[in-house]
C-alpha cells in the first residue's frame, strides 16, 4: 500500500463505531485492516492470509458492523463461521465491543455448552450469527433460524478448520444459504486443502497478504532447549517459572502440551511444586471451565496456564509475556500459532520450547516452515539433567525409527536390525558335537 492508512476515520467507518473504536483503546488501524476494510466496504469477495495478533478480527467485524447498520427483525445476515469455541466467543466479543453504539443483535452459538441460552440468544432474530459449523447445523436442523436473508458469509481460521475436518459440514453449509453474497475467507496459512476451499466458494477475489506465510512474528523472541527427558523437561520448568518469578519477568505464562494427559501432568506438577496461582485447560473440561480460566488468566488474577493446542488460536489476551512449548508440536503451524500469543499489539514475547530427541524431526521441519533457525540454549547448570528411563528411551527410539521410514521407505529400523543381529550371532555360535 503505497498511502498507508494512519487512523480509522479514512477508512469511512461511521461516528457510532469511530466512538466505540476510540473507547476501545485502539489508535490506529493495522496492515490487515488499512487493506481489508475498503475492500469489503466494496462490496469484494476477500481472501486474507494474516497470522495472529495482526487484528483481522477487527478488519472484518468492523465494515459488517458498518453494512448491518440498524437491527431488522428477521433472520441472520451476516454469518461468521469459526473452528472453535473460544475462537467464536472472541469474535462475539468483539462484534459487543464495536457495536456498542449500533442498534444491533448478535449471538454466537458454539458446541461444548448447553443449548437454552443460546437458543434464547436466537429470539427476536439477529444480524450478525456467530457460530461453529456443527452447531450451527444443528440448529438449523430444528429451523431455529432461516438462511435466506444473508448477505455475507465469513469464514475464519480456514486452515484449523481443515485441520479440524469441517469441509463436509462447509459443504453442507454452503448448499442451505443464499448463493449471491458477500464471501470472506481467513487464515494465518494456505495449505492446499484451503486454496481448494476458496476456488469453491469465493468469486474474483481481493487477496490480501499482510505478511509472508506461516512466518513467527518479529516480536517474540524463541528459544529451544535440546533435553535427554521426560524428567529433565520437568526440571527446566520448575527452574524456569521459579527463576522468572523472582525476577518477576514472566507475568503470564502459557504452556502448551501436545495431550491432555500430559497437560494434567504439567498442571500437577506446578501446582504441587511451583508457588504460581495456575490453571489448565483441554477438550476434556467443559465449556465453563474453560472460559473461566481463560478469563482469570486474562484478569492477571492466574501466572501460568497449561493448554493443549485447543487454545493455540482462537483467544485472545493481551500481556502473555511467555510461552513454553513442553512439548514440540506434530502439525507444524501450530508452532506459530503457539507462540502467536505473546509478542502481540507490538509488545515483545518469548517463546520456550523442549526438545527431546524424538521431537528433532519436527523441530526441522517447524524450521523449514517459518524460515529460520530457532536459537538453541545449553540447560542451566542449576537444572538436573536425569537418566532416561529404559521405557522412555524405547519409545523415542521407535518413534526415531518411524520417522527415518517415512524419509526413506527401505529403512527397516534399528529394532529389526537389532533382531537380525541377534539372529545372526545365534547361527554363529558353534554347535555341539553329537559324536
Amino acid at each position: 500500500m503505497s498511502n498507508p492508512t494512519t487512523s480509522f476515520e479514512e477508512l469511512g467507518l461511521n461516528r457510532q463505531l469511530l466512538n466505540a473504536i476510540d473507547e476501545a483503546g485502539y489508535s490506529a488501524p493495522t496492515e490487515v485492516q488499512q487493506k481489508t476494510i475498503p475492500l469489503i466496504n466494496a462490496g469484494h469477495d476477500v481472501m486474507g492470509v494474516a497470522q495472529t495478533g495482526t487484528g483481522k478480527t477487527a478488519a472484518f467485524v468492523l465494515p459488517l458492523l458498518m453494512k448491518a447498520k440498524y437491527h431488522q427483525p428477521q433472520n441472520p445476515r451476516v454469518l461468521i463461521l469459526a473452528p472453535t469455541r473460544e475462537l467464536a466467543i472472541q469474535i462475539k466479543d468483539h462484534v459487543a465491543m464495536f457495536s456498542t453504539y449500533l442498534d444491533i443483535k448478535y449471538a454466537a452459538i458454539y458446541g461444548g455448552s448447553g443449548t437454552k441460552v443460546q437458543k434464547e440468544s436466537l429470539e427476536g432474530g439477529v444480524d450478525v450469527l456467530v457460530a461453529t459449523p456443527g452447531r450451527f447445523m444443528d440448529f438449523y436442523r430444528e429451523q431455529l433460524f432461516i438462511t435466506k436473508h444473508i448477505k455475507t458469509l465469513v469464514l475464519d481460521e480456514a486452515d484449523k478448520m481443515m485441520d479440524m475436518g469441517f469441509m463436509p459440514q462447509i459443504r453442507k453449509i454452503l448448499e442451505i444459504i443464499p448463493v449471491k453474497r458477500q464471501n470472506l475467507l481467513f487464515s494465518a496459512t494456505m495449505p492446499d486443502k484451503v486454496v481448494e476451499l476458496s476456488q469453491e466458494f469465493l468469486e474474483y477475489p481481493e487477496i490480501v497478504k499482510v505478511t509472508p506465510e506461516v512466518m513467527t512474528a518479529e516480536t517474540v523472541e524463541q528459544e529451544l532447549f535440546p533435553i535427554p527427558n521426560i524428567r529433565t523437561k520437568i526440571a527446566l520448568l520448575e527452574y524456569l517459572l521459579e527463576t522468572y518469578d523472582k525476577s518477576e519477568e514472566m507475568k503470564k505464562t502459557i504452556i502448551f502440551t501436545r495431550t491432555k494427559a500430559s497437560a494434567d501432568n504439567v498442571f500437577k506438577f506446578i501446582q504441587r511444586k511451583v508457588t504460581k496461582e495456575v490453571r489448565v485447560i483441554h477438550g476434556n473440561k467443559d465449556q465453563n471451565s474453560r472460559l473461566n480460566a481463560i478469563n482469570s488468566f486474562s484478569e492477571g488474577e492466574l501466572g501460568v496456564l497449561v493448554a493443549t493446542d485447543v487454545v493455540a488460536r482462537g483467544i485472545d489476551i493481551s500481556d502473555v509475556s511467555h510461552v513454553i512449548n513442553f512439548d514440540v508440536p506434530i502439525i507444524y503451524e501450530d508452532y506459530v500459532h503457539r507462540i502467536g500469543r505473546t509478542g502481540r499489539a507490538e509488545k515483545t514475547g518469548k517463546a520456550i520450547t523442549f526438545m527431546n530427541p524424538a521431537e528433532e524431526y519436527h523441530i526441522e521441519k517447524i524450521e523449514k516452515l517459518i524460515k529460520k533457525e530457532i536459537p538453541r540454549s545449553e540447560l542451566p547448570d542449576n537444572v538436573e539433567v536425569f537418566k532416561t528411563e529404559k521405557s522412555e528411551n524405547q519409545d523415542m527410539a521407535r518413534e526415531i525409527d518411524r520417522q527415518k521410514k517415512l524419509e526413506n521407505p527401505d529403512f527397516k529400523g534399528a529394532f529389526h536390525e537389532k533382531k537380525n543381529k541377534k539372529s545372526k550371532n545365534f547361527h554363529k555360535k558353534k554347535r555341539p558335537n553329537r559324536r
